[in-house]
């Protein structure tokens, strides 16, 4: 693959993620300009978007665990979360064409990368190993224990400092200099 092609498949890829994000409708965008083109099938979209939802969900975990290392499966909770309120239309893809995939090619690669995102999860949140027979099913508990508390209708908001507001306070901090002024003024 060239630069100039890895470039592009990464344009295009984007642009299915956004397109898909905002339509929400667990449908494969293969109408967009390029998609045919750069993927050539609806396997290789797929896979593609599975491996921007597991990179999503795998960086997301290891912010989540340096934010609250002594809470492991919370942490990893919280990660699913993020990784599916930020990518809410590919995952309604990966979980639409889990369910009910278009090829037996579709549901293996499918089934093998649930398995991979379940023993991320197992193996993070301090439950099982990567080697350990029981991974899997450990990090498919995880994932419906994250699901039960999602909203996948939910739009997610970045949070900024000014957004945060301690417990009992009625307004937020504000910026480390806000903060500080308010401690020198009290």
């Amino acid at each position: 693959m060239t630069w100039d092609a890895f470039h592009r498949r990464g344009e295009v890829l984007r642009d299915v993620v956004d397109t898909a994000n905002a339509r929400r409708d667990g449908v494969l965008p293969r109408e967009l300009p390029g998609v045919a083109e750069t993927f050539g099938d609806d396997v290789a979209l797929i896979a593609a978007l599975q491996l921007r939802w597991h990179t999503r969900l795998a960086g997301r975990i290891e912010r989540a665990l340096s934010e609250h290392p002594m809470d492991l499966e919370s942490a990893v909770l919280t990660a699913w979360r993020g990784a599916a309120s930020e990518l809410v239309g590919v995952r309604q893809i990966l979980d639409a064409y889990g369910a009910d995939p278009s090829t037996p090619e579709m549901g293996r690669a499918l089934e093998t990368a649930r398995h991979k995102d379940w023993v991320l999860m197992a193996a993070m949140a301090g439950r099982a190993s990567v080697t350990d027979d029981r991974a899997v099913a450990v990090g498919r508990a995880i994932e419906e224990q994250a699901r039960a508390a999602y909203d996948p209708t939910a739009t997610p908001r970045h949070r900024r400092d000014e957004d945060v507001v301690e417990p009992g306070r009625q307004t937020p901090l504000g910026t480390i200099v806000d903060r500080i002024k308010a401690r020198l003024a009290a």
